[in-house]
């Protein structure tokens, strides 16, 4: 078998666009795939079935001193054990889509068919009424139990019930993929369609696939899914096996929101930021507050916009309370003015006389530089700007703890030299901290670090929303 001598790489193609670098560094063996970067051991005890592929089973039994862990199956009846699922990556603006297959993001509930059983990300079994389940194949599925767009909450209460109630009628079994089957996705597919022929499983059906024409026609179908309340869209790579883990084979694209916001006080910044803007701490025109720390210069840093100026911001999305989730600064509004009473902390607001613009969507569209405001360069809703290379702020990974009576999650995501984190019990906004570094590789090696860290004390991968 052929070996890695210290210091030596070695790019081995997976089933993604881009090969994976497996490296020896001082005898400690490493490879850049999520099932290798994603264990909970110790890096010197990790292994993966690229590592095993160069090496051989019994030269990677021998380094890690152990057994080799079990190649990853269909989820077992206990209640608790993951389910292997094929998690997606965020669209990087350079794949061209055109020939990949295009489908709806579903605003459901993700949901693993083991044969027998539902069971969600983390393991934990849906109490799916014995009728809802009736004629699903004794096969792998793996789907979203969805109620319809902009349902999710209704659809999570019920589906997290445990007195499997008549409520399940609402509730549809999309399926768009089959774990247990080594083929490609075409193939698995055809199977699905199979297995749910018409009447076979009164509250399943295949999630509808189409093949991406190119941009132009991932641009139209963004922004119709979205006149329709839907979240976004899914590409997956034609031919493409299902694996356990993130894969670039599986895409997500979302659309990222431009709103306005005016500024209602300067909050001093930490660690590199000490003595200059850490956040803004703005108002929405509804009343709604909150803290905007991404996103500027260290000019912009250095003198931030003034008390009372209306500024445009990005986010992701709205929690349930109308909060903008990972808020970035965009620049100041030039065409609004200052607000002559600047509110001070703990004087209550008058409503904003400022009517804010409609908010504009583009999928993470950039203004033409550092402050610019973002009217000058509007992006309307689902529009792609093609000619900014700039790359995007890397979707936000979320993490969650349920065990007992603890129920936590921890977010974090990368935007350029800043990570952001978001922590706390689920079901609340939680806390934001932000920290900015010298470049770009050493915030990736600090989020590295911090996700090693979690899924050490026992955090799973969970969806972002």
């Amino acid at each position: 078998m052929p070996d890695l001598n210290d210091g030596d790489t070695f790019e081995m193609q997976g089933s993604g666009s881009k090969p994976y670098i497996l490296k020896n560094t001082g005898g400690v063996y490493s490879c850049s795939c999520p099932a290798w970067r994603n264990q909970s051991l110790a890096i010197e005890k990790r292994t993966c079935k690229h590592l095993r592929k160069l090496r051989g089973d019994a030269a990677e039994e021998a380094r890690i001193g152990s057994d080799l862990p079990q190649r990853a199956q269909p989820a077992k009846d206990k209640e608790g054990s993951a389910p292997p699922l094929l998690l997606a990556e965020a669209w990087d603006f350079v794949t061209d889509p055109a020939g990949w297959w295009l489908s709806e993001k579903l605003d459901g509930v993700r949901a693993y068919w083991d044969g027998k059983q539902f069971l969600s990300r983390l393991g934990n079994r849906f109490h799916a009424p014995d009728w809802f389940v009736q004629g699903l194949p004794s096969a792998p599925l793996d789907g979203e139990l969805w109620l319809g767009r902009k349902r999710f909450q209704r659809a999570v209460s019920i589906v997290r019930r445990q007195d499997k109630s008549e409520h399940w009628k609402e509730i549809k079994y999309l399926v768009f993929d089959a774990p247990g089957l080594d083929k490609p996705f075409e193939a698995r597919s055809d199977f699905i369609q199979e297995c749910l022929r018409s009447g076979v499983a009164p509250f399943a059906l295949p999630h509808e696939h189409q093949a991406c024409r190119g941009i132009d026609h991932l641009k139209h179908e963004l922004a119709r899914l979205e006149a329709l309340g839907g979240e976004g869209l899914m590409l997956r790579k034609p031919g493409s096996r299902y694996e356990s883990g993130r894969s670039t084979t599986l895409l997500k694209v979302k659309t990222f929101h431009d709103a306005e916001a005016r500024v209602l006080k300067h909050l001093e910044g930490a660690g590199k930021h000490k003595g200059r803007l850490g956040a803004l701490f703005v108002e929405l025109p509804d009343g709604t507050t909150f803290s905007v720390g991404t996103g500027f210069s260290d000019k912009e840093r250095a003198q931030p916009p003034p008390l009372g100026r209306t500024i445009t911001f990005r986010y992701q999305e709205l929690s349930e309370a109308g909060v903008p989730r990972f808020p970035s600064y965009v620049g100041v509004r030039a065409d609004v003015g200052q607000d002559s009473a600047p509110v001070e902390q703990g004087q209550k607001r008058r409503p904003s006389a400022v009517k804010p613009q409609p908010s504009r969507a583009g999928l993470q569209a950039r203004p033409d530089g550092p402050g610019e405001p973002s009217h000058k360069n509007p992006t309307s809703r689902g529009e792609l700007d093609m000619k900014d290379t700039t790359p995007p702020a890397a979707a936000p990974r979320r993490f969650e703890f349920v065990q007992g009576k603890s129920s936590k999650f921890w977010e974090i995501a990368r935007a350029g030299c800043e990570v952001t984190v978001r922590f706390g019990r689920i079901g609340t906004n939680g806390q934001t901290q932000t920290k900015t570094f010298a470049d770009e590789q050493k915030a990736q090696a600090h989020v590295d670090k911090l996700i090693e860290e979690k899924t050490g004390k026992g955090y799973g991968e969970a969806e972002t929303r």
